[in-house]
């Protein structure tokens, strides 16, 4: 699973990503909101690079935004293969890439938390988050799907319906084999 959730998580997480930053794109062209190059100024301090206030740094914006995309959406495949699938889990992750945001861009100064927004910045945020959020799970859960049931969905399926008296399965049944 460890390669195969690798690879799917960067595909999943680029995917969601690209639809994100095309539902950014269509959101601005709506609002006149401008460009944020929040991401390039985080990974500037993350990184120790210069900043030089004024420039808008387009490639380390670019960098930023798809490379954190790109490795979220890792831990995202590996939900998938672990039987973690849908839109509980796409909620739950969306709930993680505002978190590690959130994370990055206060602990280097860049950000502040996001109780201190203005409203209409918070929901837009929050709304793009989403878009990311349940594109990459989408694409993930495709993608886990077809290496079969995840050891959760195996577990569920084993005494289908809400138990309160469900034990682990055993050990063979619960790796597939």
């Amino acid at each position: 699973m460890s390669t195969r959730a690798l690879w799917q998580g960067l595909v999943a997480g680029t995917a969601g990503v690209a639809v994100m930053t095309l539902a950014e794109k269509a959101e601005q062209r709506l609002t006149g909101r401008p460009d944020s190059h929040v991401p390039a100024r985080t990974l500037e301090r993350l990184t120790g690079m210069g900043e030089r206030p004024g420039r808008q740094p387009v490639p380390v914006n670019l960098a930023m935004h798809y490379g954190q995309g790109a490795l979220l959406g890792v831990l995202r495949s590996v939900m998938a293969h672990t039987g973690l699938r849908g839109p509980w889990s796409s909620a739950k992750f969306t709930v993680v890439r505002v978190t590690s945001d959130q994370i990055l861009e206060n602990a280097t100064g860049v950000g502040a938390p996001p109780s201190t927004w203005p409203r209409r910045e918070l929901v837009t945020d929050l709304l793009h988050k989403v878009v990311y959020g349940f594109a990459t799970g989408a694409v993930a859960d495709a993608l886990a799907a077809r290496s079969g049931p995840g050891p959760g969905q195996r577990h569920a399926a084993a005494r289908p319906g809400r138990r309160a008296d469900a034990g682990p399965v055993p050990r063979h049944r619960a790796y597939g084999r």
